[in-house]
């Protein structure tokens, strides 16, 4: 999720006018950023931390953030394409999906093949394969909240500004996800249910364009799953470097 697909907080910025006003609502563009890219930053994290190594896991972390912000400056200059073509919303929507049902069979499997006192390792990937999915993953969650942003503010630098920011955040939220989803053994499911809520709100909104998302709705639906991830915690947890 983005703070681009908040048209409240655009209608803010669109009456800011000088650079001062709009450098003074940055500190909350800074928050909400850091609160709704929170699902975000759980899918990222699990990819990264598939490494199992943390000095792989930061170098994939910088590289694959980089690629993010490469796709997502792309993605904005592409929204107007990216609204008259739904397919696009709809390949994004499937690969979000693809990803939660990913994630299912991936603990069931290591639920099947583990003994319940084991500690699950995530699963080895290369450095490539974890950047990519990095990058892609990240332009996914972006696509709606982009086009969104673009059709109601033609502010394409404030637009900008936003994404390099939400981009910064996720480096950082992500590395602390990666240290988190040891010690808090709901968490990685419940970032997994809002990518899942994600995708099923952006193919809501391609097949079924008059059904109102209010994005407030979005917020607590994440919060929520958020405050189950975090009800739990482990008192033994292997720690992971950020």
């Amino acid at each position: 999720m983005d703070i681009t697909a908040l048209p409240s907080l655009t209608d803010l910025y669109e009456g800011a006018d000088q650079w001062r006003e709009v450098l003074a609502l940055l500190p909350v563009l800074v928050l909400l950023e850091l609160i709704l890219s929170a699902d975000n930053a759980v899918a990222l994290a699990a990819i990264a931390r598939s490494s199992n190594q943390p000095e792989k896991e930061r170098l994939a972390l910088n590289i694959g953030i980089g690629l993010a912000m490469v796709l997502r400056v792309a993605l904005i200059v592409l929204a107007q394409w990216v609204l008259q073509n739904s397919w696009v919303q709809l390949l994004a929507a499937g690969y979000l999906f693809w990803l939660f049902i990913s994630h299912l069979m991936e603990k069931g499997a290591e639920n099947t093949e583990e003994s319940p006192v084991a500690v699950q390792q995530p699963t080895q990937r290369t450095l490539l394969k974890t950047v990519l999915l990095l990058g892609f993953t990240d332009l996914a969650f972006s696509i709606d909240s982009v086009a969104a942003a673009v059709a109601i503010s033609d502010q394409i630098l404030l637009i900008s500004v936003g994404a390099v920011i939400g981009i910064v955040a996720l480096r950082f939220t992500s590395a602390l996800f990666i240290r988190w989803l040891d010690e808090f053994p709901r968490l990685e499911t419940a970032g997994f249910l809002s990518v899942a809520f994600v995708a099923l709100r952006l193919l809501v909104h391609v097949l079924l364009p008059a059904v109102n998302q209010p994005d407030w709705i979005t917020l607590i639906v994440v919060l929520i799953l958020f405050s189950w991830g975090l009800s739990i915690r482990q008192v033994e947890a292997t720690t992971h470097a950020g």
